[in-house]
């Protein structure tokens, strides 16, 4: 299962997405969590301390790496021959932050942009790996993307099983989320469920959805409004210390439930 969470700035996509390639560790699958954002910090909400994911270098930066596997050196210029399809297949084991004995994390960075303001080494490497990453990996991918709508233009998002796009509870944020649906759809991606996250009041929410959605079929999910999340990101601490009976946890997992049900489904259809 191949998961795109996707959103606009600051609806908590990186938290669900955290919270979620935990889980699903901790319920025996093996899972591969991808950080795509320009500014990464999941590695910070995986449990890494600070100081730590500080050190991290995305491989869409990685200058030495870079030349090492396509030939060229980042922003040595214009008219670079470089290879396009470096060698990838070990990048994930190399550069993997191990979170738990079941959980990896890969910070790759924004693919959308260069030194060079076009595709350069480091960039063709960090494609070439998230293209290797859909099409041979076995574990469950769950990929934090950059917020908006960009990754819908790379070229990559049709490889997807199921898109996730998190939206809070406020008539903007869910027209933003609807078109980033529909753009999800138009890609290909056949299975989107909509998740409205810092909710308050259900049957707000509900109507809020109803509203803006109309008569789609676009499943939505409700996750409540969490003070504990707040409290975790202000000390620092992963989102794995939430303790399971918290709201956020709750709703997450329930979350988790939903997508399982439709791994089965997915494998007793092949």
């Amino acid at each position: 299962m191949r998961i795109l969470i996707s959103g606009k700035g600051g609806v908590g996509k990186t938290s669900i997405a955290g919270l979620l390639s935990i889980i699903f560790s901790r319920n025996g699958y093996n899972v591969l969590a991808l950080d795509t954002d320009s500014v990464p910090n999941l590695a910070v909400t995986l449990g890494i301390p600070i100081e730590e994911a500080e050190k991290i270098v995305p491989l869409a930066r990685n200058d030495e790496l870079a030349e090492e596997r396509t030939g060229a050196r980042p922003g040595e210029g214009w008219g670079l021959l470089f290879s396009l399809t470096p060698r990838v297949d070990d990048l994930a084991e190399k550069y993997g932050v191990k979170i738990n004995d079941n959980l990896k994390l890969v910070v790759v960075g924004s693919i959308e942009a260069s030194k060079e303001g076009c595709l350069c080494p480091a960039i063709a490497l960090a494609k070439a790996f998230l293209l290797h990453v859909m099409l041979q990996r076995k574990e469950v991918i769950i990929v934090d993307s950059e917020a908006g709508a960009e990754v819908f233009g790379r070229g990559l998002a049709e490889k997807f099983d199921l898109n996730i796009t998190v939206a809070e509870p406020t008539i903007k944020s869910l027209h933003i989320a609807r078109k980033l649906i529909r753009m999800a759809e138009e890609l290909g991606i056949k299975d989107n469920i909509l998740v409205i996250n810092k909710v308050k009041d259900h049957l707000v929410a509900t109507k809020l959805y109803r509203k803006v959605f109309g008569n789609t079929k676009t499943p939505f999910h409700l996750i409540r409004y969490d003070p504990m999340v707040e409290k975790l990101d202000q000390s620092g601490s992963g989102i794995g210390d939430l303790p399971p009976d918290s709201p956020f946890y709750k709703d997450v997992f329930s979350l988790y439930e939903k997508i399982t049900h439709l791994i089965r489904r997915k494998r007793n259809n092949v």
